[in-house]
């Protein structure tokens, strides 16, 4: 069955345009570009790199990234975007390169999108170097918890956000500006769980306030976090494993 990615990417690719939305430009963009200012990464693999907007970025900063996506209209646009960039099609769960390949793996809003989380978090944490980071951005748990019709009326003018089945993980559909996809529902405890199992140490959490942008989706997001950052470190003493 599709995830709707490949028949959502022509309206994805509008959607996104090269400067991104306002939740990467307003909230997620700074935080994540200062972890990575912050580590003086050499290299980085994008998970789910889509049009490869983040890896562009990526190189600004003086990172050599290398984009991976599993549709192939988002690599073949990366393309013509960076024709020199590294971007190859691929998938999360089943990460072609060695061990301990990457200073930086960087799951930007793509963990959501991933059917096996276990599969895909024990890759990442695999081909990250001993002292590499894995930085991720993604939607709280709270806000995938709402669904479609979080927001509820509640008098003429007043609106509350509504979550329900917290601790129930499921996959829903998730519509808007001519996209229609699968977005997956976790309880933050789930996501925690799998990174510790890898033996990762958290060095970096956040729930960034917005800092600009549309002031009525800053509200909203002061509201209800919609989204969170995390950085997690490879310790150098697993290097003894690899």
């Amino acid at each position: 069955m599709s995830d709707g990615w490949n028949e959502s990417a022509a309206a994805w690719i509008a959607e996104i345009g090269e400067s991104g939305d306002w939740g990467r430009n307003f909230v997620l963009d700074p935080p994540m570009l200062a972890r990575v200012r912050e580590g003086r990464y050499r290299n980085a693999l994008d998970v789910g790199c889509g049009e490869g907007r983040f890896c562009r970025m990526l190189r600004a900063e003086g990172v050599t990234p290398v984009g991976v996506d599993p549709t192939e209209a988002f690599i073949e646009r990366a393309r013509q975007r960076d024709p020199t960039g590294d971007y190859r099609l691929g998938r999360g769960e089943t990460l072609d390169f060695p061990d301990a390949s990457f200073d930086l793996v960087v799951a930007y809003l793509s963990l959501i999108d991933i059917p096996d989380l276990e599969a895909a978090i024990a890759e990442m944490a695999r081909v990250l170097r001993p002292g590499g980071a894995l930085l991720i951005a993604n939607l709280t748990s709270f806000f995938t918890a709402g669904g479609a019709t979080n927001w509820s009326q509640m008098g003429a003018s007043e609106h509350q956000f509504v979550i329900d089945r917290y601790l129930d993980e499921r996959v829903e559909w998730a519509s808007w500006a001519g996209l229609r996809v699968q977005n997956w529902h976790r309880p933050l405890s789930r996501y925690m769980s799998l990174l510790l199992a890898q033996g990762l140490r958290l060095t970096f959490f956040a729930e960034p306030e917005p800092t600009g942008g549309d002031p009525d989706k800053a509200a909203q997001c002061r509201r209800v976090p919609i989204y969170l950052v995390m950085e997690w470190r490879k310790p150098l003493e697993q290097t003894a494993r690899l």
